[in-house]
């Protein structure tokens, strides 16, 4: 089976590093950036302030290569919040499936609750323990089926377009 991807944020470099162990144990192919900002580059969402300088191109939200199952994300960070990272991700129609997980080493459960009520699937307290990790594999199983079912449901529109066609020239098409 493939590796799943991790895409793991924060901006403590002992927190990054403790995060991708975790992960790396547990047989994730890990990504380390250190901001908000270089996490939606790196998905290929790039703010619309930076986008605005350049002549626009062909690829916008298509620069992804690899593909990342899940975002594991410290909620304070300079610059961009967690929780900032969350909304856009959550905003974006090329990203808004996956799975997004906040962590922090405070708890408030006013941002707890506001963070999964925008969509994050979980938020952990740091230092984030092995016993957090197992808790992701549901997700991303979840946001495996949920690629498969719409690539299923792409196939099926396709084919019926495609035997509507057909029929509309008087022949006859078998699903």
């Amino acid at each position: 089976m493939a590796q799943f991807h991790v895409l793991a944020v924060d901006d403590s470099i002992i927190d990054r590093m403790l995060i991708e162990r975790l992960l790396k144990t547990s047989s994730f192919h890990v990504t380390v950036v250190d901001s908000g900002t270089k996490a939606l580059k790196f998905l290929g969402l790039v703010e619309d302030e930076v986008r605005n300088e350049k002549p626009p191109s062909i690829a916008t939200e298509t620069d992804q290569v690899v593909e990342v199952n899940l975002i594991i994300t410290d909620y304070c960070m300079p610059g961009m919040t967690g929780y900032d990272l969350l909304r856009k991700i959550k905003e974006s129609n090329s990203l808004k499936d996956i799975p997004v997980v906040i962590m922090s080493s405070e708890n408030v459960p006013s941002r707890i609750n506001r963070c999964l009520e925008e969509g994050a699937e979980e938020f952990f307290l740091k230092p984030v323990q092995q016993s957090d990790v197992n808790k992701l594999k549901p997700h991303l199983l979840k946001s495996k089926v949920k690629n498969n079912d719409d690539q299923m449901n792409n196939k099926r529109k396709e084919t019926e377009q495609q035997c509507n066609s057909i029929g509309k020239q008087g022949k006859k098409c078998n699903l």
